[in-house]
């Protein structure tokens, strides 16, 4: 049982990456009729502008060579080589334009589906390129008898408005016989333009048609599933456990370096059990007292055991840790609110300390 969901389950719009995937590999909406419309409107083009000028200069070069052939000696094998460049250059000179511009309207009819871009992808060899059943499944398959369908349509129909044409020129094309010479290219190149014209006409609405159809069965083809959306946004926004996981760990060393600062505390304000903020605040450095932790529960219970561990007072006022601790972040000084209470603990801490030192002792 094959493990690609079936194309009735893609009931989704691709997303943009998927799109985008697909355009950066080659994968493009593109119509075959675009460059074909593209080329019979260049021969249109070189009928009607370039073939009275090309026509000439071609019978004129040829009339030279007929009517005066002496001036072409072939007595040696340089002769014949200096003849055919000769030959070539003129050819080039007259037959170049023509090139040009069928080349140019091929180009922008296939510019004008999409930019182009190098996709190595397209020309790397492939083991599937080479299999007799996938060449059979393209060939014959639904893409295959679409592409098929489609070229019978287009070439009834400009068969069909070939021929309407052409019964219109009917009675021009029988004249063409009783007039002189001459006149015979002018005629022909008449009717070969109104001819050209209705099939270019009628090429460009079939080639509209295609374009648009091209580009729906494209969006189609890239029709997408719930559960493919669904992994296309976890591998956009990272997979949750992974992100729980890292944010996890995020939590782990800021917790970690928070327990490392403790110890060169000024203060610990703290609620029985619940809330404890670390303080640090030097005297004439610090502009305010300067959060170095806080936690509840556990790690307010680890931040007072670091803080007896290193003989850092611990105040306990209820209303003062519980309003600080949903005011105050690590490592950001105090908000001004707070600057009254906290500098009232540190002066009681800082009374306290001097009282408690001996009158020829050394400070601590």
């Amino acid at each position: 049982m094959s493990d690609s969901p079936d194309q009735g389950s893609k009931t989704q719009q691709p997303t943009d990456k998927k799109i985008n995937d697909a355009l950066d590999k080659g994968n493009t909406p593109f119509s075959r009729e675009a460059p074909i419309v593209g080329s019979m409107l260049g021969i249109l083009l070189i009928v009607v502008l370039l073939a009275d000028r090309a026509s000439g200069e071609l019978a004129v070069m040829l009339a030279r060579f007929l009517e005066q052939p002496g001036n072409w000696t072939l007595a040696a094998n340089e002769d014949g080589a200096s003849l055919l460049h000769a030959i070539s250059r003129r050819l080039f000179v007259v037959l170049a334009p023509v090139f040009a511009l069928l080349l140019a309207t091929g180009l922008i009819a296939a510019l004008i589906q999409s930019r182009p871009r190098l996709v190595l992808e397209r020309i790397r060899p492939k083991a599937s390129k080479l299999s007799l059943v996938q060449g059979w499944k393209r060939i014959f398959g639904q893409q295959g008898a679409a592409e098929f369908a489609k070229a019978l349509a287009k070439l009834a129909i400009v068969s069909g408005v070939s021929a309407l044409i052409l019964k219109t020129e009917y009675h021009g094309l029988v004249s063409a016989m009783y007039v002189e010479p001459f006149a015979v290219p002018v005629t022909m190149q008449g009717v070969a333009a109104r001819l050209l014209s209705g099939i270019v006409m009628i090429s460009v609405l079939l080639a509209i048609a295609d374009v648009a159809w091209s580009r729906y069965s494209w969006r189609k083809q890239l029709m997408m599933t719930h559960q493919e959306i669904k992994d296309e946004q976890k591998q956009s926004d990272g997979d949750p456990l992974v992100k729980s996981r890292l944010r996890s760990l995020a939590k782990d060393r800021t917790r970690r370096r928070m327990m490392a600062a403790v110890p060169q505390a000024t203060l610990v304000v703290a609620n029985p059990t619940h809330y404890a903020i670390a303080l640090k605040f030097r005297r004439g450095r610090d502009d305010a007292p300067i959060v170095l932790a806080k936690g509840k529960e556990l790690l307010a219970l680890k931040i007072r055991e670091i803080a007896g561990q290193h003989a850092i007072p611990v105040i306990e006022d209820k209303p003062l840790a519980r309003s600080m601790f949903d005011a105050v972040e690590v490592n950001q000084m105090i908000p001004e609110e707070f600057y009254e209470a906290v500098a009232k603990l540190i002066f009681y801490i800082s009374a306290k300390d001097r009282a408690a030192r001996p009158l020829f002792g050394v400070e601590r």
